[in-house]
Parts: structure tokens; C-alpha cells; sequence
């Protein structure tokens, strides 16, 4: 069986209240428990946070919230893996109940139920002991990364790559907190997704964002609106 877990403390900093601040018109937690849910994956859906009115909230959109995570499990220097591994031990007390654990970032209200799916699809059939969604870098080219001193002075992380064409460059990839997948036995034990072999699951970009900043939150909002105009117009 599957187990997702959604960590949502209350204190973000960037943008306050971000998880259940309204997103198009809902709490943006709301989101990635309706993906989850609808996905027919998990047999248990559970939001970790340190914050009532969040676990109120993911309640009322059907996630299960049944303990509050412990305050030195939501601080700005622990990992929120640590967070997630916490709450697989809680739900799986007897241990051996959940195969496979999902980790799904709330700041993430892009992805969608197939993506889930298609995700833990690719999982499975690689045998590999965890699996992290990553996105395709477009029109920046990372190979010209660049380093600037404080005289302006250009220092290339990659000189070899300076001259090539990008079409003969190598595609790259950024890790994004859509979808994280792990066998419960390797993760409890690493608590940690990037554990030895890890594998990555491309997700489309428009579906990948994490939104830490304002900026970021207009463009996701944005393109959230722009596509569901574009698929009511398609319905008349």
C-alpha cells in the first residue's frame, strides 16, 4: 500500500500563511490533497504541519491530519524529509502496513492526479529505492552558468562548454518538489530521498513549479487560470 504525505508547517517566511493562503480560489493545500485523492493511489492521504488551522483545513478537504508535528520538526533548519519520516512512523506504527511512501510538496498546486500516476508508474518498473520529479531546463542554459565577482569579472563553471551549440549540449534537469516517491524500508532508514541510485521523473515545467516567492505565486496563478479558461472554452 501507499502512503502520501503532504508537510505543511505554518511558519513560512517568504510568503506567510503560503499553504492555505487562497490560490485561485481555494487554500493552495487543497490543491495536492484533491491530486492525491484522485490519483486512486493512496490507501491513507495525511498533511504533517505544527498548525491547527492547516490540519482544520486539510481536513475539511478530506486529507487525514490526526497529529500535529512536533515544533523542532518544523524550524527552518530541518529537513523537511525528516518531517515526512516522522509521519510514516506515526501512521505505520506496526511497521510494514505502506510499501511506498509519496511526498507531496503543498507549494506544488500544478501537478496533477495523472502525473501521480505516470510517476509512480516509472517507479515501480525501475526497481530503484527512490524516485524525485524533475524538470527540463528550457531557454537557460545551465552548461553557461556563470560565476561574477564583485569587479563583474565572468568565471564559467563549465569553460569546456562555453563554445559548444546548445543543441549539442546535453539536456539538464532541476529537481522539483512535485512528487517524491520511496520504498518506506530505504526511506526510514536514510530518512532522506536522495539516497544511493535514485532515479528522476520528468514532469512538464508548467505542472513542476514551487512557489516560494511572490513572483512565483503570480505566475502559477496565472497559468492555473489561463488553462482552465482554456478548457471551459472548450466545453461550449
Amino acid at each position: 500500500m501507499c502512503i502520501a504525505v503532504l508537510p505543511a508547517r505554518g511558519g513560512s517566511k517568504r510568503i506567510p500563511r503560503k499553504n492555505i493562503r487562497s490560490f485561485a480560489g481555494r487554500p493552495m493545500i487543497a490543491y495536492s490533497i484533491e491530486a492525491a485523492m484522485k490519483s486512486e493511489i493512496f490507501a491513507s492521504v495525511v498533511v504533517s504541519t505544527d498548525d491547527e488551522e492547516i490540519a482544520r483545513i486539510a481536513r475539511e478537504f478530506g486529507a487525514e491530519a490526526p497529529f500535529l508535528r512536533e515544533k523542532n520538526l518544523a524550524d527552518d533548519l530541518t529537513p523537511i524529509s525528516a518531517a515526512t519520516a516522522d509521519a510514516v512512523r506515526r501512521m505505520d506504527s506496526e511497521a510494514g502496513r505502506f510499501s511506498y511512501v509519496c511526498q507531496l510538496m503543498a507549494n506544488c498546486p500544478l501537478r496533477n492526479a495523472e502525473d501521480i500516476r505516470l510517476s509512480f508508474q516509472q517507479f515501480q518498473a525501475s526497481g530503484a529505492d527512490s524516485q524525485v520529479s524533475v524538470s527540463r531546463f528550457g531557454w537557460q542554459i545551465p552548461w553557461w552558468a556563470m560565476r561574477r565577482s564583485d569587479t563583474f569579472v565572468l568565471e564559467p563553471l563549465f569553460p569546456d562548454e562555453t563554445k559548444a551549440r546548445s543543441q549539442d549540449l546535453a539536456p539538464l534537469f532541476c529537481p522539483t518538489g512535485a512528487i517524491w516517491w520511496a520504498r518506506v524500508p530505504a526511506f526510514l532508514q536514510y530518512e532522506n530521498f536522495y539516497m544511493p541510485g535514485v532515479t528522476g521523473w520528468e514532469i512538464p515545467w508548467e505542472r513542476a513549479m514551487d512557489i516560494d516567492t511572490e513572483e512565483d505565486w503570480q505566475m502559477a496563478e496565472f497559468l492555473y487560470t489561463f488553462k482552465l479558461n482554456r478548457r471551459l472554452e472548450g466545453k461550449r
